[in-house]
């Protein structure tokens, strides 16, 4: 049985933490993910669904989410593409790697901002959260080592 989403808001509250994101903005590169390229129509398209926030594109690019793919040409009035940048696709891909149950999330305060000392009460219960998905995450990975 499939069950991808049981862990999700633990997943989505561990990345948002580690990578200082907010909900709009994550949403906002998981759905741009799927586009090689896009515009700033095909950005402010999503934009009305997460939200108005008029920074949020040159904040997205100037902490690195986004990047330029090809620059606005006045002479041949060929429109400006951007595209998201590695750092971007590949916590992107680290996300479907947590769902799937490929991918441990970190235990450490190195490695897991949740795990670090002094965090707030929901934090305490997020890292709670993060051991059990771990363990879940293990014992899947036990029974698809053990042949039937």
């Amino acid at each position: 049985m499939d069950d991808y989403l049981k862990y999700w808001r633990v997943i989505r509250q561990y990345v948002k933490i580690k990578y200082e994101l907010n909900q709009a903005d994550l949403d906002m590169i998981l759905f741009l993910y799927s586009e090689v390229y896009f515009n700033k129509d095909k950005f402010m398209e999503f934009t009305r669904l997460v939200g108005w926030d008029s920074k949020r594109f040159k904040r997205l690019q100037s902490q690195g989410w986004i990047e330029s793919f090809r620059k606005y040409d006045p002479h041949t009035k060929r429109r400006a593409l951007y595209k998201l940048s590695f750092k971007a696709k590949r916590m992107v891909t680290l996300i479907y790697k947590y769902l799937r149950g490929e991918e441990l999330i970190g235990e450490t305060y190195k490695q897991n901002p949740l795990f670090k000392k002094n965090k707030r009460y929901r934090d305490a219960v997020m890292r709670g959260a993060v051991l059990q998905l771990n363990d879940s995450i293990r014992q899947l990975q036990q029974q698809r080592r053990v042949p039937e």
